[in-house]
């Protein structure tokens, strides 16, 4: 006799994948005060430095450059977007997050919503 074997299944939740309020208040202090973050990225642990936390297509994004990657410094300093959704185990540090040469709050891919942005 064939016996059937338990199996498991994922599921995924689009209540999960929103950020929770902690988040946005974590990476909002952080830019205001120009700190960088920790974090975890598509199973990647980051350092960041958070630029400007904004709405793009109804769903918040950050911009930050990646100080660190899995203890590593990257080969090339850049401005990068993440999805909050994405975000996980965000949590402020005492390092200083110097604004990026290059970032320009101006921008048009900001002009949805900003919600917050780091002051040059």
């Amino acid at each position: 006799m064939k016996q059937n074997r338990p199996r498991l299944s994922l599921r995924h939740d689009a209540a999960d994948a929103l950020p929770s309020n902690d988040v946005l208040n974590v990476l909002k202090q952080a830019i205001a005060h120009q700190l960088c973050v920790r974090a975890v990225y598509n199973r990647v642990a980051f350092i960041l430095a958070p630029h400007i936390l904004y709405a793009r297509h109804g769903e918040p994004h950050l911009d930050a450059v990646a100080i660190e990657r899995d203890g590593a410094k990257p080969q090339e300093m850049k401005l990068g977007m993440f999805k909050l959704s994405g975000l996980r185990g965000v949590a402020a540090t005492s390092e200083p997050a110097l604004p990026f040469p290059g970032f320009d709050p101006g921008d048009p891919r900001y002009s949805e919503h900003v919600i917050a942005a780091i002051s040059q």
